[in-house]
């Protein structure tokens, strides 16, 4: 019997190759819900980290947005039917082993093109359909790419083409310039407002509190002793 998250065809987690401490927690948290780094549908991606912002927000976004960028052309060449990306602070919903096979169920039934399994959103969201989705206009921003997925091969070579726009584009174009990936795909789906988007609510996903890679570090993540610290009590929050 397949694996519900298996209905994506791949599963990529994005980690930089000096987070061991990311990938061994990304490792247990896969393992909790019977897949892991080594299961054939899971693909490590080493995340990208370039040597200047180049009108990015900061060094961060800049590798955040090209690891994107670099899994999608990927899932393009490999002409997958669909994909879900992972980022290595994702933690799973302690019930999200239980409610995976209905709502994967519901998200085959359904006719979608961006699903978030975990989000932030700035404004009240509506109740979910039985199968555990809510469907959210194109106009909608969704904050954060912990769990996102794309579905069919002509929408995964649009949102590449959309982000590779935005690559090329100076800082402050009016059309959508160097940003946060997850302000990218915000104006992805507000440039396709008949690709419908669906949430998972509640999450299956939230974001790990860890040492940030993609905004500028806090004065306790760079002083040692204060960061051997911060880094229990990040332990113990996410225990």
């Amino acid at each position: 019997m397949s694996h519900p998250l298996s209905y994506f065809q791949a599963l990529y987690v994005i980690n930089l190759p000096s987070r061991a401490d990311r990938r061994r927690d990304m490792d247990r948290q896969l393992a909790a819900l019977g897949l892991g780094l080594d299961h054939p549908a899971v693909r490590l991606f080493p995340a990208i980290r370039p040597g200047a912002p180049a009108g990015f927000p900061s060094i961060g976004a800049r590798g955040c947005f090209l690891s994107h960028l670099t899994v999608l052309r990927e899932a393009r060449e490999r002409r997958l039917p669909r994909l879900a990306i992972l980022e290595d602070d994702l933690n799973f919903a302690p019930d999200c082993g239980q409610r995976l096979p209905a709502l994967v169920d519901s998200l085959a039934a359904a006719d979608w093109t961006v699903f978030y399994g975990g989000h932030r959103i700035d404004e009240p969201l509506g109740e979910p359909a039985p199968g555990g989705l809510l469907a959210i206009p194109s106009q909608t921003a969704v904050h954060t790419t912990h769990f996102i997925a794309l579905n069919g091969p002509v929408a995964i070579a649009a949102c590449v083409a959309h982000l590779e726009a935005i690559l090329a584009r100076r800082p402050g174009d009016p059309r959508g310039g160097p940003m946060h990936v997850d302000g990218a795909y915000t104006w992805f789906r507000r440039a396709h407002p008949d690709a419908a988007t669906l949430l998972a609510v509640p999450e299956l996903g939230y974001q790990r509190s860890s040492r940030t890679d993609v905004h500028d570090l806090r004065w306790f993540d760079r002083l040692p002793v204060a960061r051997e610290a911060v880094a229990w009590l990040r332990q113990w929050r996410n225990a």
